[in-house]
């Protein structure tokens, strides 16, 4: 089993990485911080005659590496009840690779697990519910399995080490993470 942490905050070291380094401690695991490349946006070319053009940038690497991984835990901080923007142009590009010859993109993401985090303030155990419900459209489109999802209170760095209730929940993952890696 070969695990990505896909992080998609604009803040080192902020509480969505402090968390997920929680869910993957003791674990093998690639991270890909999203802010560590560079992502063009979309530009919707579906439609168009001659489809998708090539865009001049790292997302073909990233996506590479990104396959490579069974199980991806990805990581967004809530922005203004979304996620990060380096984070949706990552999802928005699949639109792109959907339509790749090269690819089966949706057939290779039908066999990926996915468990997503979200740290945030504003209340977020409620305010963030959207943005869980757009991973779970987001994955039952392209038949990827959601295992879970958390959302840890944090605005402030450090803050997300006082919400006892994510670091279990968080704990709780790395156990099922290890077990299935023993399996």
């Amino acid at each position: 089993m070969k695990i990505a942490f896909v992080l998609g905050s604009s803040r080192q070291n902020g509480n969505s990485e402090w968390l997920g380094h929680q869910v993957l401690e003791g674990l093998d695991y690639t991270m890909i911080r999203l802010t560590d490349y560079n992502i063009h946006p979309i530009t919707d070319q579906r439609h168009d005659q001659a489809g998708f053009q090539p865009v001049e940038d790292d997302y073909e690497n990233v996506l590479n590496l990104f396959l490579q991984h069974d199980v991806i835990v990805f990581a967004s901080p809530s922005y203004w009840f979304g996620m990060s923007a380096q984070l949706k142009a990552f999802f928005d590009r699949w639109s792109q690779y959907l339509r790749d010859p090269r690819y089966d993109l949706k057939a290779e993401l039908s066999q990926k697990e996915a468990y997503v985090l979200i740290t945030g303030g504003s209340n977020p155990k409620i305010t963030a519910l959207p943005l869980v419900q757009q991973f779970h459209y987001i994955f039952d489109f392209v038949g990827m399995k959601m295992s879970g999802s958390l959302i840890g209170h944090a605005v402030k760095p450090g803050e997300i080490q006082d919400d006892t209730e994510a670091i279990a929940v968080a704990k709780q993952w790395n156990h099922q993470l290890k077990q299935k890696g023993n399996a």
